[in-house]
């Protein structure tokens, strides 16, 4: 089981400017476009770093400065991701900078896109069916067990796992692997077992 990557949510046409783009320009590319941030690309399309609405803040007094580029205001090296990191590593990436958004490269360090936060939660939006479909194929089916003893339902992200397995030991095991699935907000575990294989003194007698 593995958590959907970068490449799915990115946005890749993301709207970006050279070192040489002046103070003005950047400030009503970001008001046009209704974006954070701009990546800020070198020569051969490299990303030399990213200019956000704070970084233009904060050089404010650069305004009636004809001569300020983008070179001079942003933010370098701007924090990255690759487009095959998973989602939950791009979302402790940010966590850890604490920043809105993070420039995703290919292995050459050319732009391939954009990730924000709002794209990390539309694995929220991932439909019931889709869901319930991942954790029968993926968590249930993992396991020794008979798959027909097992209900999984999905309502609003919360799972619900109803029936029996056949071992205690597999039931919060169970349940963390359906909580690890994107797009779950909640596990609800009523799972029974047939055999209690935590109590070493009854496997053996």
């Amino acid at each position: 089981m593995a958590h959907r990557k970068v490449r799915e949510l990115m946005t890749a046409d993301a709207v970006t400017v050279t070192l040489d783009t002046q103070f003005k320009e950047l400030a009503g590319l970001i008001a046009i476009h209704e974006v954070s941030a701009l990546p800020v690309l070198g020569p051969e399309g490299h990303v030399a770093g990213v200019v956000s609405e704070m970084d233009l803040l904060r050089k404010e007094q650069f305004q009636e400065d004809p001569g300020r580029t983008a070179r001079d205001v942003m933010t370098a090296p701007a924090v990255t991701v690759t487009p095959d990191a998973t989602i939950v590593e791009a979302a402790r990436l940010m966590d850890r900078h604490r920043i809105k958004r993070l420039l995703v490269v290919d292995a050459d360090g050319r732009l391939a896109g954009i990730i924000t936060p709002r794209d990390l939660l539309r694995v929220y939006l991932r439909s019931a069916d889709e869901i319930r479909a991942e954790i029968v194929d993926e968590v249930v089916a993992s396991f020794p067990t008979n798959p027909d003893l097992v209900n999984v339902t999905v309502a609003d992200g919360v799972v619900t796992l109803d029936g029996e397995v056949e071992r205690k030991s597999m039931i919060p095991l169970a349940a963390r692997m359906a909580y690890a699935v994107d797009g779950v907000v909640d596990v609800l575990n009523r799972l029974s077992f047939a055999i209690d294989d935590t109590d070493l003194d009854d496997l053996h007698r």
